[in-house]
């Protein structure tokens, strides 16, 4: 099965601070922390090392693990990361036969410094990953079964719908983990493009960033999830996704995003488990317990490993499953690659004893005694 991924590509520096010698402070009642440092002070670092990274690059490094021929769309600079990109993505068997050099930019970087929960604080630089343009895209690129659109960034977001209609004209599966910032700055044209697209995968944050958008059409508030008898009520539907002043319940946020097109709306809460909407139902899998090294690229390798093996033919709970599980592994290593399975790897896991996931599931439709406000605050 082919795939071709499309998206930023980077060179990760990577600091990991003993959690000693940095400080954290967290916001009571809001999902923010900050990582202080002492102004003018060397700090020592437990590790410092360096690594290919990026959405699409990542993506198309699970893809390949999982058994895809995989090939990726990237814009590079003239330089030196551009080479340890290209030499990287090829040992790992993914073709670098459409990545685009362009001399106007160097090619995107990032510096993360890690510390306790291993949430990194990223210093990110886009460079080329910005001037992604109609002239990069080749039709026969697309000439493949799932294109996996990463998040993109300045003007490369504005090639969107033409890359979801390109990949569409082949008959490609079309998966997409957009970012805040394509989200906020772009909106428009992401959602215009939503009614082509298959699967969308959004983290919390990113969710909330769409809601503002969402509000005129579809309305505030909504109705919480049914819960069975002495069914405890998932933390994701106890508060709102909140953004721009504006509250909407996750259930009328999957009732939204599945009314404008796609096929399945993947929502990940961290530690707190994932859910996939579909047009009948709400399924949630929880997270793994698992060692956390860095939680960078955990997103890239749930959508990517969500979407294989439902381009495979695997129901949708059960990608799920197999999508945690890679995402735990990666967060158990620093960089975003190291951790990625290989399809008998990952499949042996979620078949192993103990590996049994207490999944929950709920109607997406159902009736309800108030679609407002109030029922955000019931209970």
């Amino acid at each position: 099965m082919k795939a071709l991924t499309v998206g930023g590509a980077m060179i990760d520096t990577i600091a990991i601070i003993e959690s000693s010698r940095i400080e954290r402070m967290a916001m009571s009642n809001a999902d923010v922390s900050y990582l202080l440092m002492e102004e003018g002070r060397k700090t020592e670092a437990l590790q410092i090392s360096t690594h290919t990274g990026g959405g699409a690059v990542n993506a198309a490094v699970s893809m390949a693990r999982l058994g895809f021929d995989v090939s990726t769309l990237v814009k590079l600079g003239q330089d030196n990361r551009a080479e340890t990109i290209l030499s990287t993505l090829e040992k790992q068997g993914v073709s670098t036969r459409w990545a685009q050099r362009d001399e106007r930019a160097p090619t995107g970087a990032s510096v993360l410094i890690s510390s306790h929960d291993r949430n990194a604080a990223v210093f990110t630089f886009r460079g080329a990953n910005t001037l992604l343009e109609e002239r990069d895209l080749n039709d026969l690129a697309f000439a493949v079964d799932v294109v996996y659109i990463a998040s993109l960034s300045g003007k490369s977001a504005e090639r969107f719908p033409d890359l979801v209609r390109r990949a569409k004209a082949h008959g490609a599966m079309v998966v997409t983990n957009p970012g805040v910032r394509q989200l906020s700055a772009r909106a428009g044209p992401f959602q215009e493009a939503l009614r082509m697209v298959d699967i969308v995968a959004l983290n919390r944050s990113e969710a909330s960033t769409l809601v503002p958008s969402l509000i005129a059409q579809f309305g505030e508030g909504g109705p919480r999830l049914p819960l069975g008898p002495g069914e405890e009520r998932p933390d994701i539907d106890k508060r709102p996704l909140s953004g721009g002043g504006f509250d909407m319940s996750v259930v009328q946020f999957f009732r939204a995003l599945i009314s404008m097109g796609p096929k399945r709306v993947l929502l990940t809460d961290g530690k707190r488990g994932a859910y996939v909407a579909t047009p009948d139902q709400i399924v949630f899998c929880p997270s793994v317990d698992c060692p956390v090294a860095g939680t960078a690229g955990a997103g890239d390798a749930f959508t990517s490993t969500y979407a294989a093996y439902e381009a495979l033919g695997v129901a949708p709970v059960e990608a799920l499953k197999a999508a945690t599980l890679n995402a735990a592994s990666v967060v158990g290593h620093v960089d975003t690659q190291a951790g990625l399975l290989r399809r008998d790897d990952l499949d042996g896991r979620i078949a192993a004893p103990g590996a049994q996931f207490a999944t929950r599931s709920w109607p997406l439709h159902f009736e309800s005694p108030a679609d407002d406000r109030g029922d955000l605050a019931a209970e």
